[in-house]
């Protein structure tokens, strides 16, 4: 399989672990990754300002993914998947807009492609590759590791646009965790937001979110937290002791990015997947795998 890659802008700037361990990993699956001729914003920073311009930037990437001649596009970054699938359902339902969007991009040279399919990496992993295929790749069982799971949002909400999993009771980013042989342990606060859409609004409120997530995931019998959103990660990683003093504790949780799990169990090595640039005590987790 070939698919055009859409990074966004969190991705390329300041989570680029979760790049690289894409890069490493789905190969393995004979999937081949082909980049646009450019980046580009998919248009979610404006969408609240002027969403008719925000349908256009999510239009625009779908264009740019046209161009490669596929009819797949991964989106790895949730909030550039919902923006994305959003825009698209738009441009479907509403003519006047449709014709809008199509004429702007022609004055560009591009041309917008409805039958273009926007894979996640949660779906493209457990509804194309296979929790078997998978399996079958791991040649080092993560037996003894427990982790919790945050799925993030914008994959699973809402239902109506045609989600990755199911808004209630999402399974897949679980199931993929078991087929690597570790556990995952749950807990009431899963479906919970990381706080990331309130960052630029409500800093304070954004990190309490964070904070109080990962204090419970703290009380948890767990190794960790296993995340496929840059957005989530920035607010679990990078920010977790910011998280923790808005909270009141002290937060030691180790979180990873689901595809550096797995490229651990495929025997990747550890630079390879990105593993340097977490900032959260990630070596908690990688001594608990090679015991």
């Amino acid at each position: 399989m070939k698919t055009a890659v859409f990074w966004g802008c969190c991705i390329l700037t300041s989570q680029y672990a979760y790049e690289m361990s894409l890069r490493q990993v789905l190969p393995k699956f004979d999937i081949d990754l082909v980049d646009l001729r450019e980046s580009t914003c998919c248009g979610d920073p404006i969408k609240s300002v002027n969403d008719f311009t925000a349908n256009y930037l999510a239009a625009r990437a779908l264009s740019l993914a046209n161009l490669t001649g596929l009819e797949d596009l991964l989106v790895p970054c949730n909030r550039c998947h919902f923006t994305i699938s959003e825009a698209k359902k738009t441009i479907q339902d509403n003519v006047d807009i449709r014709q809008k969007i199509v004429g702007l991009l022609k004055e560009e040279g591009l041309e917008y492609n409805s039958n273009i399919k926007i894979w996640h990496t949660i779906d493209l992993l457990h509804d194309y590759v296979g929790l078997e295929k998978i399996r079958k790749a791991v040649t080092k069982p993560l037996k003894g590791l427990k982790v919790a799971s945050h799925i993030g949002c914008q994959i699973i909400r809402y239902s109506d646009l045609g989600r990755v999993d199911d808004a209630e009771n999402p399974k897949k980013l679980d199931e993929l965790i078991c087929a690597l042989g570790a556990e995952v342990v749950d807990y009431s606060e899963k479906l919970d937001c990381c706080g990331a859409a309130l960052t630029r609004s409500h800093p304070d409120s954004a990190l309490s979110l964070a904070g109080s997530k990962l204090k419970a995931i703290q009380n948890l019998p767990a190794n960790g937290l296993v995340v496929s959103c840059p957005d989530c990660q920035l607010m679990f990683d990078a920010k977790q002791r910011d998280a923790g003093t808005t909270v009141g504790a002290k937060l030691n949780v180790p979180v990873v990015y689901y595809t550096q799990l797995l490229g651990l169990a495929l025997g990747i090595e550890e630079k390879k997947l990105g593993l340097d640039l977490n900032q959260s005590p990630v070596d908690q987790l990688l001594n608990k795998i090679s015991v």
